[in-house]
C-alpha cells in the first residue's frame, strides 16, 4: 500500500515544468567554471600546431619554456646527494648561450636560458632522437634555432644553428615538425620472446645522426640536416599552393612509413589532407676508394598528394555537441604497424582531437568532453579493366594499368568526458597515450582504441602498469612531457609549476617481503622497462626512481638483477676468457652494475651496504680500464695529430687512476689478509656444513674482497687494471730514466718545443713513477695471483659440472654423440653461470670452491704474504676509494667538504665547509683542516669498525700527490684546480644516478679532450648535469 500511495503521489507532480527541475537539481553543486589558463591553452592548441612548451629528451633534460614565452627553462630528476632519493631539480643556474664553449664565472649570477626572440616568443619545443639529442626551439614566426647537449643535461654546447637569417613572417610559423629516427642497430642479443618493429623510413645516412622537418602555415616543407662536412644546411619544398586564408595549414604531423614521410595537414577550410614525402640524400653508388662521409649530401623532396577529406564530419553516433566542436586541438598521423611479426601490417591512421568546454556554471550545460577522430588511410586494389580496353594501348606496345586508389576511411570516434591536453605515441606507436587537463592519463590500444592497464595482467608483461603500478596525486595541468620510459610523465601546472608525477605501487610499506607471485611480476614489469631504454640508449633514471622505495625490500634487488639479466642475456661468465676487450665493452653488465650500486646508495658521506660496494668498485675498475686504454691506443688515423700520453694534462689524470689502482690493489690484500686471520672464515673453509655460512658472514662485515676475486667479471676488471698499471709503470721508468740522463731538459722555466717537452709532462710521468715504485703490493705478482686463482676456479667448474652433466639425461633421445657433447657443454655453460651470477649478487661460491679456496687459505694467500708488509697495508689510507664505513670517519669528510673526482682520482675540497653546525671547526682526527694537509681516519677493518692503530709516518703510499688536481693548465685549459684545495673556484658535474662529482674541465688541447670525451657518462653509465662548486 505504501507503493502505491508513493506511486500515486508522483500524479500530482508536474515532471516536466521548470519549477520542478529547478528543485530537482538545486541540491547539486555548480559545476566549477573552467580555469582562464585551461581555455587559452585550448585556444592556443586550435590556433597552432606546434605548442609544445614542455619536452623530455631521451637523456633525461626537460626543457621548458618560461611563462613570459622569452626564456628555456632547463630540469632534469636527479638522486639527491643526501639520502638517494629521486626529485625534480630546480631550474638550472646558468646564463646566456654563447658561441665559446667556456662556462661562466663561478660568482656569476645566472639566468634561464635567453634568446634574442625579436618580440615573438617561443612556442614549441622538440628534441631529437640522438645519443646525445639536440633540441629544436621554435618561435610564433617559425625562426628555429638548434641546441646541442652533448655532455651535461643542463647546459648545451655551441647553438647548432641560430635563426638570425629566418624570415620574420607569421606564413612562415611552424605548425608540425619531426625529428628523423635513427638507424636502428639490431644486435645478436635477443630483448623480448617477441619484437614489434616499427615501420621503416627515410634515415639520415649517418647512422648517429638525424634530420628535423617543419611543415609552415603557408604549406612548405622544410629539411634542416647536418652536411658531411658538420655544417648545418637546409632545403623546403612546397607542398600547397596558398591562394587564400582557407588554404592556410593550421595543424601538421609527419611520420616515417614505408622508405617515405607521411604528413597529414589540417586546413583552416576544415580538410584533411594526406601527403607523402620521398626523401632522397644524392648519394652516388658506394666507393671503395672514397672515404665515408666526405661525399657531400644533395637531398631531395618529392611529394605526392594521397587522399583528402573534412575532418568535421557527423554521424549518428556522434555528442550531440559536435556540431559545436569545430575547432582542431591536436592532430597525429600513425605510421603502419602489427601487432605481431607473423601479422599483417595495420594500414597508417590518422587522428584528431577536438575538445568541448562548458562556458557557463550552471548544471543544465554538458560535460567538458573530447571527440577522437579517425581515418585509416586505405590503399585499395586497381580495379580490373573491361577486356575491350585492353586492346587500346600504347604505340609501344605496353598495356595500361590502372593506379593504385588511396582513400581515408572515417573509423568510430572515441568519446572521452575529459579535455585532451598532449597525445603521445610508445611503444612504437602501439600504444597512444593521453593526457588530461585534470592530470589523469589514459593508455589506449592504438589498433582497437581499447583502454589499457585497467586491470592486473601477469601473463605477458610489457608495462609496469600491468602488475599494479598506477600514477597518483592528479593535480589540473596544461601540458604533459612523458619520459622515454613512460615510467613518469612532467606536468606544466596552471600557475606554469613544474611537477613530476612517477609510478607508485599500492603497498603500505614498500620495504616488507612480498610473496613470490607478486615479487616475481614486479621484478619482471620494472627489468622490461629499463631494458628497453638500455637497446635504445635512452635514460631509464625514473625507472630507477621507480624501484628506489623497494631497496630495503628482501630480495627484491637480487630478482630485478637476476630478470634483467635473462632478459637481456647479459654475459656475466668470463672465467675462459683471457682477453678483457667483450668484457669492457659489456654495457649491458655495467647496467646491472649500476642498478646494484643505486639502490645501495644512501647519500654523501655515508656506507654502503655489501652490494653497492662491490658494483662501485667494479664501475671504477670498469672505468679505469677505460681511461687508460683509451689513453695509450690512439687510433692509427689521428696518431700523427695527437697523442693524448704526450699531454701533460692526461698523464697527470691517469696519475690519479695510478695512485687508485695501486690503493685498491693495498686494500684488497689487507682484507685478505684480515680473512686470513679471522677463525671463522677459516673454520667455515674447513667445515664442509659451515661453509654455506661464509656468503651470510661476510655480507654482515661488508668484506667484498673475496667476492671481487671469486667472480670472474671483477676478476677480469682487476688483472686488466693490473696490466694497465705495468704499461704505465714501463713508460713512466722510461721517460724517467732518459730524462735522469738528460738533466737539461727538467728546466721548468724552459718551453715546451718538438724537442724538449713540456716541463709538466716530465713532472707528471714522475708522479706515476713514485706512486708505482711506492706501492706496497707489486701489480705483476698480484695479476699472477689472480691467473692462479682463476685457473684453479676453472678447473673446479670442470670437475664438477662435468660430472654433473653426464648424469643429466637429455629430454631427446636416439642422439648422436657430437649432439650429446653439445648438449652437455650447453648445461655446463648454463650451470657455470647461474654460479657466477650467484657470486656477483653476494650469494656463496659453489660447494666446489670449498677445497679450492681452502687450498687458497692455507696455501698461495700465506706465500704471497711472506713478500708483503701487511703493516703498511694495515696504516695506510685508503680515502680516495671511498670504501670507508667508519661514522666517525665520514662525519670528518663531511664536515671537512672533501669529495673525490671521478675523472682525475683527487680530492676536491670545498673551502670553509671544515665547520661544524656550531661553527665550530670539525677536527676529530679524521678531516681535513685549512691547509690542505692529510690526516688519517682512524684505523678500521674490513667491514668498517674501528679498532687501536695509529698512523704510519713511514707510509708512503700518498708519494707525490697532494690535495688537487697537481699542475693547473698551461695552456688555458682545464687541467686542475685553481686552488690549494683542489676544488678551485670551478664548476662541478654531478651525476644524477649516483651523485659523483668531477670538476667541469675544459681544455683546447686535442689530447686532453680526446681522453676526456670518454667521460661523457659518469662511471655507473649516468648523465652529468653542471653545479655550483659543493652544490
Amino acid at each position: 500500500m505504501e507503493g502505491i500511495e508513493g506511486a500515486m503521489a508522483l500524479d500530482d507532480v508536474d515532471l516536466f515544468g521548470d519549477p520542478v527541475m529547478d528543485n530537482a537539481l538545486a541540491g547539486l553543486p555548480a559545476r566549477p567554471p573552467p580555469s582562464k589558463p585551461l581555455l587559452q591553452r585550448l585556444d592556443e592548441l586550435r590556433t597552432r600546431g606546434c605548442s609544445q612548451a614542455i619536452a623530455w629528451s631521451r637523456q633525461g633534460t626537460i626543457a621548458v619554456i618560461a611563462k613570459d614565452g622569452m626564456s628555456i627553462d632547463l630540469r632534469f630528476i636527479r638522486c639527491r646527494p643526501d639520502n638517494g632519493d629521486w626529485e625534480l631539480s630546480e631550474p638550472s643556474p646558468w646564463s646566456a648561450v654563447s658561441q665559446s664553449p667556456s662556462p661562466p664565472p663561478p660568482n656569476h649570477h645566472s639566468t634561464p636560458l635567453s634568446l634574442a626572440s625579436a618580440g615573438a616568443p617561443f612556442v614549441h619545443l622538440a628534441w631529437g632522437p640522438q645519443a646525445f639529442p639536440e633540441l629544436a626551439i621554435i618561435d610564433a614566426l617559425g625562426r628555429v634555432t638548434i641546441l646541442s647537449f652533448s655532455v651535461t643535461l643542463n647546459r648545451p654546447y655551441p647553438i647548432v644553428r641560430r635563426w638570425d637569417a629566418d624570415v620574420v613572417d607569421d606564413l612562415h610559423a611552424v605548425v608540425g615538425c619531426y625529428w628523423l629516427p635513427l638507424v636502428l642497430q639490431h644486435t645478436k642479443q635477443a630483448i623480448y620472446e617477441h619484437q614489434f618493429y616499427p615501420a621503416s623510413g627515410p634515415w639520415h645516412p649517418s647512422p648517429s645522426k638525424s634530420a628535423l622537418l617543419c611543415v609552415t602555415t603557408n604549406g612548405t616543407l622544410k629539411l634542416f640536416f647536418l652536411q658531411s662536412n658538420g655544417r648545418l644546411e637546409e632545403t623546403a619544398i612546397e607542398l600547397e599552393s596558398v591562394t587564400s586564408s582557407d588554404d592556410l595549414i593550421t595543424h601538421a604531423s609527419l611520420c616515417s612509413d614505408k622508405n617515405t614521410l607521411l604528413l597529414a595537414l589540417a586546413t583552416a577550410s576544415r580538410q584533411l589532407r594526406v601527403v607523402r614525402v620521398s626523401l632522397q640524400w644524392g648519394l652516388p653508388q658506394v666507393d671503395k676508394q672514397v672515404p665515408p662521409g666526405s661525399v657531400p649530401l644533395r637531398p631531395s623532396l618529392r611529394e605526392g598528394h594521397v587522399a583528402v577529406t573534412t575532418w568535421v564530419q557527423h554521424g549518428p553516433s556522434e555528442s550531440p555537441l559536435d556540431a559545436s566542436m569545430t575547432q582542431l586541438s591536436h592532430i597525429e598521423i600513425l605510421p603502419s604497424a602489427s601487432e605481431a611479426q607473423s601479422q599483417p601490417l595495420a594500414p597508417p591512421v590518422v587522428l584528431t582531437v577536438r575538445s568541448y568546454v562548458p562556458q557557463d556554471s550552471s548544471a543544465y550545460h554538458q560535460e567538458s568532453q573530447s571527440i577522437i577522430d579517425r581515418w585509416e588511410v586505405l590503399s585499395d586494389q586497381p580495379q580490373s579493366l573491361h577486356p575491350a580496353f585492353e586492346q587500346l594501348s600504347s604505340k609501344d606496345g605496353a598495356g595500361f594499368a590502372p593506379p593504385t586508389k588511396t582513400r581515408l576511411r572515417k573509423l568510430d570516434p572515441i568519446i572521452l568526458p575529459k579535455i585532451v591536453v598532449t597525445v603521445h605515441t610508445a611503444q612504437f606507436g602501439r600504444i597512444l597515450c593521453f593526457a588530461f587537463s585534470d592530470g589523469t592519463v589514459q593508455f589506449r590500444d592504438r589498433f582497437t582504441m581499447e583502454e589499457l592497464y585497467r586491470e592486473q595482467n601477469t601473463d605477458t608483461i610489457s608495462s609496469p602498469l600491468q602488475v599494479g603500478f598506477q600514477f597518483i596525486n592528479d593535480t589540473p595541468c596544461l601540458q604533459v612531457a612523458f619520459s622515454p620510459t613512460n615510467c613518469s610523465f612532467a606536468q606544466l601546472c596552471e600557475d606554469w609549476t613544474v611537477k613530476w608525477n612517477k609510478l607508485h605501487y599500492p603497498t603500505a610499506d614498500p620495504s616488507s617481503p612480498l610473496p613470490r607471485t607478486q615479487l616475481r611480476p614486479l621484478a619482471v614489469a620494472l627489468s622490461v622497462a629499463a631494458s628497453v631504454t638500455g637497446a635504445y640508449q635512452v635514460s631509464n633514471d625514473d625507472v630507477l626512481a621507480v624501484a628506489r622505495p623497494f631497496a630495503q625490500m628482501p630480495n627484491f634487488t637480487d630478482a630485478w638483477i637476476r630478470e634483467t639479466v635473462s632478459i637481456l642475456k647479459v654475459v656475466v661468465d668470463y672465467s675462459e676468457d683471457a682477453h678483457h676487450d667483450q668484457l669492457v665493452r659489456n654495457a649491458y653488465l655495467q647496467a646491472c652494475f649500476s642498478m646494484l650500486s643505486h639502490l645501495g646508495f644512501q647519500g654523501d658521506f655515508k656506507p654502503r651496504p655489501f652490494s653497492a660496494r662491490f658494483a662501485m668498485l667494479a664501475l671504477n675498475l670498469r672505468n679505469m680500464v677505460v681511461l687508460i686504454t683509451v689513453a695509450s691506443n690512439t687510433p692509427v688515423s689521428i696518431k700523427e695529430k695527437l697523442n693524448p700520453l704526450d699531454d701533460p694534462e692526461v698523464v697527470e689524470a691517469l696519475a690519479g687512476w695510478v695512485k687508485w689502482g695501486v690503493d685498491l690493489l693495498s686494500w684488497l690484500v689487507d682484507c685478505l689478509f684480515a680473512l686470513l686471520n679471522d677463525s671463522e672464515v677459516m673454520a667455515m673453509l674447513t667445515d664442509p656444513k659451515r661453509f654455506l655460512e661464509l656468503a651470510r658472514y661476510l655480507r654482515s662485515k661488508k668484506d667484498v674482497s673475496l667476492h671481487l676475486l671469486l667472480c670472474s667479471s671483477t676478476r677480469g676488471f682487476l688483472s686488466a687494471a693490473c696490466r694497465r698499471l705495468v704499461h704505465l709503470e714501463s713508460i713512466s721508468s722510461r721517460t724517467a730514466q732518459f730524462y735522469e740522463t738528460n738533466p737539461q731538459l727538467q728546466d721548468p722555466s724552459a718551453t715546451a718545443t718538438p724537442a724538449r717537452p713540456h716541463p709538466a709532462l716530465i713532472q707528471a710521468y714522475l708522479k706515476v713513477r713514485r706512486v708505482v715504485s711506492s706501492s706496497v703490493v707489486k701489480m705483476q705478482e698480484f695479476d699472477r695471483l689472480l691467473s692462479g686463482l682463476g685457473k684453479d676456479i676453472q678447473s673446479a667448474y670442470q670437475k664438477t659440472l662435468s660430472g654433473l652433466a653426464a648424469a643429466v639425461k637429455p629430454p631427446q633421445g636416439n642422439l648422436t654423440e657430437e649432439q650429446q657433447q653439445q648438449y652437455h657443454d650447453a648445461f655446463i655453460k648454463k650451470a657455470q653461470t647461474q654460479c657466477e651470477l650467484d657470486m656477483l649478487l653476494g650469494e656463496n661460491p659453489p660447494p666446489a670452491f670449498r677445497d679450492m679456496l681452502l687450498r687458497f687459505f692455507t696455501t698461495t694467500l700465506p706465500e704471497f704474504r711472506r713478500h708483503t708488509d701487511p703493516a703498511k697495508l694495515f696504516f695506510a689510507n685508503y680515502d680516495v676509494l671511498e670504501v670507508e664505513d667508519n661514522a666517525r670517519a665520514l662525519s670528518a669528510r663531511k664536515a671537512a667538504g672533501k669529495y673525490i673526482d671521478v675523472f682525475k682520482r683527487v680530492e676536491l675540497v670545498v673551502a670553509g665547509s671544515a665547520r661544524g653546525a656550531n661553527g665550530q671547526v670539525v677536527d676529530d682526527g679524521g678531516g681535513a683542516g685549512q691547509d690542505g694537509q692529510n690526516m688519517l681516519p682512524a684505523k678500521r677493518n674490513a667491514g668498517g669498525e674501528e679498532v687501536n692503530g695509529h698512523n704510519s709516518s713511514s707510509n708512503n703510499n700518498n708519494a707525490g700527490f697532494v690535495n688537487g688536481s697537481g699542475n693547473g693548465n698551461a695552456n688555458g685549459g682545464g687541467g686542475g684546480g685553481d686552488d690549494e684545495n683542489g676544488g678551485g673556484g670551478r664548476l662541478w658535474r654531478r651525476c644524477v644516478r649516483c651523485a659523483a662529482v668531477m670538476e667541469d674541465i675544459w681544455s683546447n688541447r686535442p689530447g686532453f679532450n680526446f681522453v676526456l670525451a670518454q667521460q661523457r657518462r659518469c662511471a655507473c653509465g649516468g648523465s652529468w648535469v653542471v653545479v655550483p662548486r659543493g652544490s
